[in-house]
């Protein structure tokens, strides 16, 4: 397993002169005029930094979007995954880092942090997914060519940015007594103070829609996922390459035990039609395409008291998630977006 799979591929700075043509004499003994024409040519051909794209009042320099996609370009060569054509893969990765920096933005502006315990929790977390322990994890960190400070910083992005998210969305969403209701009614009566639940362990991998990815792309992307995970793949691995849910990214797809109700219409419907260990065909959301596995089904005992509470936070996280895509796109149209591709 390639570490930097396990990573959101978040950009590192390369120094230009670390890939300056070197212009070396063709003898031992020049002159010093021949030398310093060298010496001129070799400045002249070192790349010079450009800026991508201003962010309000940030820049993305074409040196993060090369590692970015240098990143991207290594894992498809390592997975033998397939991309679009330059020019339409560098427009989609740039929009994706556009969208991260306006989020930061937010997070920095409301003075969010993440404390080093907590950091070190999902540390911790990301390691025993990937059947590591932490000191495990950073010597693979360290022989793919980077350090656990950098997957400390990609990390940290991360939960600032769900951070803002929850801030956010949480504010924009309300479930009252009568949505509680209302399933309870559909659901139909209990008999004593008990009631069953039942539970579906799922993973899945979701490839959004974005403004550079068309419907057909995105569903044929889906399928790449699928057709590799039917070749015998690891979907952990598999979900960390192609998932766009970077939450569930991060534990390879996981989105651990879900109820009635917690999820969109058409991916609980879904999920509900497989069986142990089978893989769904693509499935349409309005968050794009999603590869659903269902690893385990069991029923949960819950009390009336109990049983109002999950679906109140059932019905809370689903329209969270429809909310989140329409904060998204808010978000970006209000920001100052100057793209220089």
């Amino acid at each position: 397993m390639k570490t930097r799979n396990t990573l959101l591929a978040q950009a590192r700075k390369v120094s230009a002169t670390g890939v300056m043509a070197l212009c070396i004499g063709a003898g031992a003994f020049v002159t010093p005029l021949v030398s310093q024409a060298q010496d001129y040519a070799s400045t002249q051909r070192q790349p010079i930094d450009s800026v991508v794209a201003v962010v309000n009042d940030n820049v993305i320099m074409r040196s993060e979007l090369n590692d970015r996609m240098a990143q991207i370009e290594q894992q498809a060569q390592a997975q033998g995954g397939s991309l679009p054509p330059r020019a339409t893969l560098e427009a989609q990765v740039l929009e994706r880092m556009v969208m991260d920096e306006v989020q930061l933005q937010l997070a920095r502006r409301a003075n969010l942090t993440i404390d080093d315990t907590e950091l070190n929790r999902q540390l911790r977390t990301i390691a025993e997914s990937n059947n590591m322990t932490l000191e495990q994890f950073a010597d693979a960190v360290e022989s793919d060519g980077m350090t656990l400070a950098d997957v400390r910083e990609d990390i940290r992005r991360e939960m600032l940015m769900r951070q803002v998210q929850q801030r956010q969305v949480s504010q924009r969403v309300s479930v009252s007594d009568r949505d509680v209701q209302r399933v309870l009614d559909q659901q139909g009566s209990q008999n004593g103070d008990q009631s069953f639940v039942e539970e579906i362990r799922a993973r899945h991998i979701l490839v959004e829609l974005n403004p550079t990815r068309s419907e057909d792309q995105a569903r044929a992307r889906a399928q790449q996922a699928r057709q590799r995970l039917q070749q015998g793949a690891d979907f952990a691995s598999v979900a960390r390459e192609f998932s766009d849910d970077r939450g569930s990214a991060l534990n390879g797809g996981e989105l651990g035990w879900v109820r009635p109700g917690q999820t969109v219409p058409a991916f609980e419907e879904a999920m509900q039609s497989l069986s142990v260990n089978q893989i769904s065909e693509p499935v349409r959301s309005q968050f794009g395409y999603h590869v659903i596995e269902v690893e385990e089904r069991r029923r949960q005992n819950v009390t009336e008291e109990s049983r109002r509470e999950q679906i109140r936070q059932a019905i809370f996280q689903r329209r969270a998630n429809e909310e989140l895509q329409t904060w998204q796109q808010e978000i970006r149209s209000e920001a100052f977006v100057d793209i220089r591709l």
